[in-house]
């Protein structure tokens, strides 16, 4: 195995901040949650507003997420979302109806300069994470942007990155765990990488949902193991972790994409309780 190399850094050298709402790895967690893709304006605006109730219930910072184009999908008859401009047109409703802070993926740099006039996190997927155009782009706009670490990346490796981002000037940077491939149509959570990767000093979230995924395990679809998403989920923030990233549906048998790996629901309420409880041990503070 590649010696770990990493200077080591206070846990929060470059806490987040959003609207009054903190991402360091030392503060009190902070949920992102919502659906993999907007099926449409009433589901998705729906859904935020269970969300926001339950975030506030359980005291956990809270932003939403959605995606207006899943252009990654296994097959290419599966659903890929609203599109741009009417994904665009439903997060900004979001935003002024249910009044929550909104995160979305973004794939083509062309994209980067309409969608940063809505959302207030960019997401890199995990596949581009290495795409520098699209880095610098999303870099350059001044909005938080959330990196998800690649399947195929060693988490030190995630310094390169770093210095991509951090050459536009911007320092608001979330770096995101979400599994790495274990073989074929496979996935296994190193938590090593967690602690890799706060060394860099930068807030680290875990992606509770798709590191359960089995990519391309449908062939057609990718699959998932729901059944482990709490257990992972449970050693992530014990270990000390900035945000809880999870895709939600009502009915994930259901849902357009990614339903093997979702949470349901009404499993939310029990399981934010356990995190917030864990998150409150681990880090000895004060909510």
């Amino acid at each position: 195995m590649t010696a770990i190399l990493v200077k080591p850094k206070l846990p929060s050298t470059h806490p987040v901040m959003l609207n009054g709402l903190r991402f360091s790895n030392t503060a009190p967690l902070v949920l992102i949650a919502g659906p993999c893709v907007m099926e449409n304006a009433a589901f998705t605006l729906g859904l935020a507003r269970r969300l926001v109730r339950l975030a506030a219930d359980r005291r956990l910072p809270f932003v939403f997420k959605a995606s207006y184009d899943k252009a990654n999908r296994s097959s290419l008859v599966s659903f890929r979302g609203p599109g741009l401009e009417r994904g665009l047109d439903i997060l900004r409703r979001v935003k002024a109806e249910v009044g929550c802070p909104v995160l979305t993926d973004v794939h083509w740099k062309e994209d980067v300069d309409a969608v940063a006039q809505v959302a207030d996190i960019l997401q890199i997927p995990a596949f581009l994470c290495r795409q520098t155009d699209l880095l610098l782009a999303c870099g350059n706009t001044g909005r938080i942007v959330n990196v998800k670490k690649g399947q195929f990346l060693a988490p030190w490796d995630i310094e390169q990155v770093i210095m991509k981002l951090e050459s536009t000037g911007n320092r608001r940077i979330l770096l995101t765990e979400r599994g790495t491939s274990f073989g074929y149509n496979n996935l296994v959570v190193d938590m090593r990488s967690l602690a890799v990767m706060k060394q860099f000093g930068y807030p680290v979230i875990y992606d509770a949902t798709h590191s359960v995924q089995l990519p391309g395990a449908m062939r057609h679809a990718s699959g998932g193991q729901r059944e482990f998403v709490e257990p992972l989920a449970r050693a992530a923030v014990a270990l000390g972790v900035a945000g809880l990233f999870c895709e939600v549906h009502p009915e994930p048998a259901k849902a357009l994409s990614d339903g093997p790996n979702s949470l349901a629901m009404k499993s939310l309420p029990g399981f934010l309780r356990t995190m917030y409880t864990l998150d409150k041990v681990s880090k000895g503070v004060s909510k």
